[in-house]
């Protein structure tokens, strides 16, 4: 498995309800089906799912559960609303489903909710079941680390939200490498949402409407490796310049190693950075962010266009 597999194996949480994207439950829950069942199945994460559209997903679900045996299982992370106990006994009921053989099983495995004070994150995480990951979306203006070491207490992980539909969703890089290093320092993955369709920083378009407005989005490489690196000791400095990179020429990605402007990561580092730092990131498009890596000679795998 090479550096580009390592660090996206399992990574893309499809997102395909939300903006930009925006698709409706038939529609997304058949994309979820086609990747599981595609070449590219190696990089999908879990569906993204709020709690209050469990009956919608069911019903979408159906028919492609019927033909989905000699599949893997499909992993649900579930958003969590204000109502937190309602949602939650909403999860544990379908989680205790039965679902008849040869039908995969179909859980929730995950949890994510928004916590923006120390006692929100530890009266809502008191209430969460042991066997659920937990990730909890802080806000980042401002030192997160109170937040990180509260989430570090409840044994959970966090979540950062990077991105948007419009020019001042997205948080500074400093900010985004203070939360990473938060995170790091306390031992706490953390996963990442919104504005990550593409490899590299660049300006974009941040809808898929012919007049989107446009903006500076991180690159879900930047944000991956930024990381890694980070964990492997490179100075706060020194990570928000990779994370601002926009340079392909930079990077060299080969079998064994990564190495940006004389720093370099091996496969151990990356996994180590997929165990413990950045474990994933949700996008409305799964089949966007790894079309983008073939197009840059990245990744050599097709996906079926979406």
């Amino acid at each position: 498995m090479n550096a580009i597999h390592i660090l996206l194996q399992n990574s893309i949480d499809y997102a395909g309800l939300f903006p930009p994207a925006g698709l409706d439950m038939e529609a997304a829950v058949a994309n979820y089906a086609r990747y599981a069942r595609g070449p590219d199945s190696w990089a999908l994460g879990r569906f993204v799912l709020p709690v209050d559209r469990i009956e919608e997903f069911k019903a979408a679900a159906r028919p492609h559960l019927s033909i989905e045996s000699g599949h893997a299982p499909w992993q649900l992370s579930a958003l969590v609303g204000a109502s937190i106990e309602a949602d939650l006994a909403a999860v544990a009921a379908f989680n205790s489903e039965p679902r008849a053989a040869p039908v995969p099983r179909v859980l929730i495995d995950s949890l994510e909710l928004k916590a923006s004070s120390n006692s929100a994150v530890e009266d809502s995480t008191r209430m969460l079941p042991p066997h659920l990951q937990a990730y909890i979306e802080i806000p980042i203006v401002g030192d997160p680390t109170g937040l990180v070491a509260a989430i570090a207490r409840a044994g959970r992980r966090a979540k950062v939200r990077t991105g948007g539909i419009t020019p001042d969703a997205f948080p500074p890089s400093s900010d985004l490498i203070r939360f990473m290093t938060a995170c790091l320092r306390a031992d706490v993955p953390f996963k990442a949402t919104a504005g990550l369709h593409h490899p590299l920083r660049a300006e974009y378009n941040l809808t898929y409407a012919s007049d989107s407005p446009r903006g500076l989005m991180f690159g879900f490489l930047n944000l991956f490796l930024a990381a890694a690196f980070l964990q492997a000791g490179l100075p706060k400095d020194r990570a928000e310049r990779l994370l601002e990179e926009r340079s392909l020429e930079a990077l060299q990605i080969d079998e064994e190693s990564v190495l940006w402007l004389g720093h370099r990561l091996t496969l151990g580092d990356l996994r180590r950075a997929r165990r413990q730092g950045l474990v994933s990131f949700g996008s409305c498009s799964f089949t966007e962010p790894l079309e983008e890596l073939q197009a840059l000679a990245l990744l050599d795998s097709r996906v079926s266009p979406a």
